[in-house]
């Protein structure tokens, strides 16, 4: 799934700047036998933030994600979260920028620091690599590509 998304997201979204390897995770917030796949995209887009927003649910849709509204933590086929934009800070009702749990993931975090372990977090002012050395997230992440 990662190439297929990968794909759509240049395709629609704009340049891929850097791809970090992937990753087999624990499920995180929630029980599950499954493992996850999670992997991080530098893209330079010339879309607005609330229009990448939209292209990214239009593609986790197309690829067979189906949400439900009374679960918040749940399998599921993709996940594409937009971590970064810049280093704007956004708030609204349905988009917030950065997303406010990347520092108590590490497996958003160590795929991540691979990519961009300098960026500075604007909230936090933090760099990627300080956010992970000091967080507390003990589940497995483990590079498989």
């Amino acid at each position: 799934m990662p190439e297929i998304s990968c794909r759509l997201l240049e395709e629609r979204c704009g340049t891929i700047l850097k791809t970090s390897g992937i990753y087999e995770t624990e499920p995180w917030g929630f029980e599950c036998r499954e493992s996850f796949y999670n992997q991080a995209v530098v893209i330079e887009t010339p879309l607005s933030p609330l229009e990448l927003l939209s292209t990214v649910l239009q593609i986790e849709n197309e690829l067979g994600r189906t949400r439900n509204p009374n679960q918040r933590y749940s399998s599921r086929s993709i996940d594409i979260d937009i971590l970064f934009y810049d280093s704007e800070i956004i708030q609204t009702e349905n988009l917030t920028i950065p997303h406010p749990l990347i520092r108590e993931r590490n497996f958003v975090l160590i795929p991540l620091n691979e990519i961009v372990p300098d960026f500075l977090h604007p909230v936090f002012k933090k760099t990627v690599n300080e956010l992970l050395l000091s967080s507390e997230d003990t589940l497995n992440v483990k590079k498989i590509s």
